[in-house]
This record gives structure tokens, C-alpha cells and sequence, in this order.
């Protein structure tokens, strides 16, 4: 394992310094394709909140990065439909392996016909997450079914920690192994996201949610655009982003 992590690290670092993409997330979308035999990868980004019942749903999504237009698609139909194999390993926070979406289209009702109708005959998602912190998930498919094999998963359990961290960096700008802003929020954050909620009508995890996608997309650490907030030089509008 030691040594399959330091050989996929260094192809990363290859990729990278061979003029690939910036981004860790999307260099290790495009380094799951090639080594897990996959047709395409993506990376999504979730929050939580409560429902009906005991169960958790995600409340608001970002997509951070996909290897091709179908995967973007698998993301966005699950998340629509509120199904899929995303969904269902940011919950259980293990791997969710189908080889063959048609034979077990029952799972997924809603969301299989659109898979199947986009190009998707076999789906793989991993969770990112640091311990029993969720952040979303690195997702696969394949065009013709077919199952990973036992290599292959080793590999992705790692690539999706790779994902992990890299989801961390461009999200926040901290160094990943600085997890404070996952679990304990600057005070700063806190205020800005009470502003938010009070700008928006919405709840507090949406506001967050909200100011890490205003960060992401800008290109932004989450403090500077809380300070921005909190100053008053930014302001959220109700149907900003939609």
C-alpha cells in the first residue's frame, strides 16, 4: 500500500511538473482514467442538513472538477434526481461499487435511465473525507460494464485521499493538515455566515456553503471573503449562482 501510494504520488508530481493542470483535484481526475481503466472521473463537494426522518441529505453541491462532459452529467443528474452512487458514499462514507448499471438499474430508479442514456454502463464512487469529516466524493464510470479490480480499488482508495486533500487546498487555502476550518470555523466565518443567512433567508450550513463556493470559484481563501462580507464590499444575493 506504502508503495503504491508513493508511486501514484509521484506520477502526480510528474503529471504536474509535465505542464498538467494546476489543480491536485483535477490531476488526480485525469490519473484515474489511466490507471484505473476508467472512462472518465469527477470530483463533487457536499453539505448536509437534515430531513424528514433520521435521514441526512446533502443540501448544496459543487463540482470540482470533471475529466469529461458525461461525468459532469452522472454529477449533476444524481444531485437532480437526489440518487446515485454520490450521494449513497458521502452517506455511508465507504466505496460503492456497480459493474453493471443496467443489471442493477432497481437500486437507482431515478437515477439509472439517465446514466445509462448519458454513456455510463458501470459507476464507482469513494468519499473524501478526513476521518468521520465528509467532504463529497471522487466518482468513476466506465462505457461498457465491467469491475474493478482489486488493484484498482487499492489505487482509488488512494487517488480519493489524494482528491481529499486537494479538495482542502483549493476550497480554503489552508494546508491540509490544517482541518480547523472544518470543524471550528473562524470567528470571523461564523459572523459572515450569519450575515449571509440573514441576506439570503437561509439556513447557517447553506450560508457556509455558500461563502466555500463564493471562495472556490474566485479563487479565494474562505477568511478573505468572509472579511469582505463582514467590511460590507460583498454582499450574496438570493439568486446569485442559480
Amino acid at each position: 500500500m506504502h508503495n503504491r501510494r508513493a508511486r501514484l504520488r509521484e506520477l502526480l508530481v510528474a503529471d504536474r511538473a509535465a505542464g498538467g493542470a494546476v489543480s491536485t483535484v483535477a490531476l488526480v481526475c485525469a490519473r484515474c482514467v489511466v490507471e484505473l481503466s476508467v472512462t472518465g472521473a469527477g470530483a463533487t463537494v457536499l453539505s448536509e442538513h437534515h430531513v424528514d426522518g433520521d435521514r441526512a441529505a446533502p443540501a448544496n453541491r459543487g463540482l470540482v472538477h470533471a475529466t469529461d462532459p458525461v461525468s459532469a452529467g452522472l454529477e449533476d443528474l444524481q444531485l437532480t434526481v437526489g440518487e446515485g452512487p454520490c450521494l449513497d458514499s458521502f452517506e455511508s462514507g465507504g466505496p460503492v461499487l456497480v459493474a453493471d448499471l443496467a443489471a442493477d438499474g432497481a437500486r437507482w430508479p431515478a437515477f439509472t435511465p439517465g446514466a445509462l442514456a448519458l454513456g455510463a454502463a458501470a459507476v464507482f464512487s469513494f468519499p473524501l473525507q478526513f476521518g468521520v469529516v465528509r467532504l463529497g466524493s471522487l466518482d468513476l464510470y466506465r462505457d461498457v460494464p465491467g469491475p474493478l479490480t482489486r488493484t484498482e480499488v487499492t489505487d482509488a482508495l488512494i487517488l480519493s485521499d489524494m482528491a481529499t486533500q486537494g479538495v482542502v487546498e483549493d476550497l480554503d487555502g489552508h494546508a491540509t493538515a490544517d482541518l480547523s476550518w472544518l470543524l471550528d470555523p473562524h470567528v470571523e466565518v461564523h459572523q459572515a455566515a450569519g450575515m449571509v443567512q440573514a441576506q439570503l433567508g437561509v439556513s447557517t450550513d447553506v450560508a457556509l456553503m455558500r461563502l466555500r463556493g463564493h471562495a472556490f470559484t474566485h479563487d479565494l481563501p474562505l477568511a478573505e471573503v468572509a472579511r469582505r462580507v463582514v467590511a460590507r464590499t460583498l454582499r450574496f444575493a438570493r439568486d446569485e449562482g442559480r
